[in-house]
């Protein structure tokens, strides 16, 4: 094992205040809670309780590692750790050994440093699930839901107090919504800050709080909400509506709703992208003929489709612009019709008789 100096980098007329800098550093890079090398940081408090303690290192200078039963502590056996922390935090016994904790370990533990909670007051976000039918997708429509949530409280608009009264400064964290929480570990006395359990975080408290939400301002309630819909939504697409969530505490900013929207399947049309497809029948003439065939359109109007003569089964024809709004420009989708041709399964008397002669005559 090096000498002491060595471990910790210094000259050996380094004075104290070097001894200290240096260790500072090394803890920081080595130590087992930031993943360093624990036994490098065993020699590292080693050296550190030696030559930070004016006596000790005149021994270490004068008999080397011998003066104390090779080694003056050890990480976790020999090292007195009590003692350690305990002069770090008085600053030191007149022997130079005066390091602050919380200098030291502060930047990886986050000891004695104060940081800002994310504030517990806030609503929660809402998110439901919404069916609408294929129809709505091209017009799009307004639709009112129902849904149990945090709501405002209406006497207190919120606020958590009586009317007349006034919220003031939480007595337990002095308005700062934090307070200040010390524990002992073996690392010694440490230092960190938690959301005040009497405020939430908030800073202030009613005066007198409000006999409806008694404080809270809000309560749980069914909030009627009007969600427009857009034409050529899709399933799967969400919609937010922000500040429709669940109330803040005591008039915190409220969450958000978001909608996911689900477009249920129709018993003709078929979605696909913005286009729709259908399948139309057809008779054994039409397809050989060709002629006119009504169809009745989505939106409930109806068109004339011109079939080809000589058209085949699942032959497809397209109808421009009859399809779905696009959702985020302007125009349709297109109507696709897939004709199918039907074969009766009951023949009248003439219609076999017509059937007979047109076999005759190889159709």
């Amino acid at each position: 094992m090096s000498d002491y100096y060595t471990t910790l980098g210094v000259e050996k007329n380094a004075t104290s205040e070097e001894i200290k800098k240096a260790f500072r550093k090394l803890a920081h890079q080595h130590h087992p809670d930031k993943g360093g090398d624990e036994s490098k940081f065993k020699e590292i408090n080693e050296a550190y309780q030696v030559l930070s303690n004016q006596e000790k290192r005149e021994q270490y200078d004068r008999f080397g590692k011998t003066f104390e039963g090779q080694g003056a502590g050890d990480y976790g056996a020999g090292f007195d750790f009590g003692n350690f922390w305990q002069e770090t935090r008085s600053g030191g016994n007149g022997a130079g050994f005066d390091i602050n904790i919380d200098d030291v370990f502060g930047d990886f533990f986050g000891f004695g440093k104060k940081k800002r909670t994310r504030n517990k007051n806030l609503g929660h976000d809402i998110e439901v699930d919404l069916a609408i039918d294929l129809k709505d997708v091209l017009t799009g429509l307004q639709k009112n839901i129902v849904l149990n949530k945090m709501s405002q409280c209406q006497r207190c608009n919120g606020l958590g107090a009586e009317p007349g009264t006034k919220l003031k400064e939480c007595f337990s964290c002095r308005g700062e919504g934090e307070v200040q929480q010390i524990k002992r570990t073996i690392l010694g006395t440490m230092t960190h800050f938690a959301t005040c359990p009497e405020c939430k975080g908030e800073g202030k408290v009613p005066e007198n709080p409000c006999n409806v939400c008694k404080g809270e301002g809000r309560l749980g309630l069914n909030e009627e909400i009007k969600v427009s819909i857009p034409a050529g939504i899709d399933t799967g697409q969400v919609i937010k509506m922000a500040g429709e969530g669940e109330a803040g505490r005591r008039g915190a900013q409220a969450g958000d709703l978001y909608i996911r929207i689900f477009v249920k399947e129709h018993k003709i049309f078929a979605r696909k992208g913005d286009d729709l497809i259908m399948a139309l029948p057809i008779t054994f003439s039409q397809a050989a003929l060709g002629g006119e065939a009504d169809i009745d359109l989505l939106d409930d109007k109806k068109i004339s489709l011109k079939v080809p003569s000589g058209s085949s089964n699942g032959k497809i024809l397209k109808i421009g612009g009859k399809g779905v709004p696009h959702f985020s420009s302007w125009g349709r989708g297109d109507l696709y019709v897939e004709l199918e041709i039907m074969t009766p399964k009951k023949l009248s008397k003439k219609q076999k008789e017509l059937m007979e002669e047109l076999r005759r005559e190889g159709l």
